[in-house]
């Protein structure tokens, strides 16, 4: 896995890799750095992902941005155990 050259976007990368998601790399020709996506072991719950970008407008945005997908899904998790 490559490292992003914006250090917030990398941290927030990083976050999303301790919560279980997943990096994929990004096509030859696509203008995302790469897509982040929810997945476990067992292949449930892949329905969340999230393009991340190579340049954004405002990187420290796009940041949260990958962040809040992140707990945003952990919260859909845990509500789909509890029933």
């Amino acid at each position: 896995m490559k490292s992003h050259p914006n250090k917030h976007i990398q941290e927030a990368i990083e976050y999303a890799l301790s919560k279980g998601w997943v990096w994929v790399p990004a096509g030859k020709s696509a203008h995302c750095f790469c897509k982040l996506r929810c997945g476990d072991k067992s292949g449930e719950h892949t329905s969340h992902h999230r393009s991340v970008w190579s340049t954004p407008d405002v990187p420290e945005h796009h940041a949260t941005q990958i962040r809040q997908a992140v707990d945003q899904c952990g919260r859909i998790k845990n509500q789909m155990s509890k029933k």
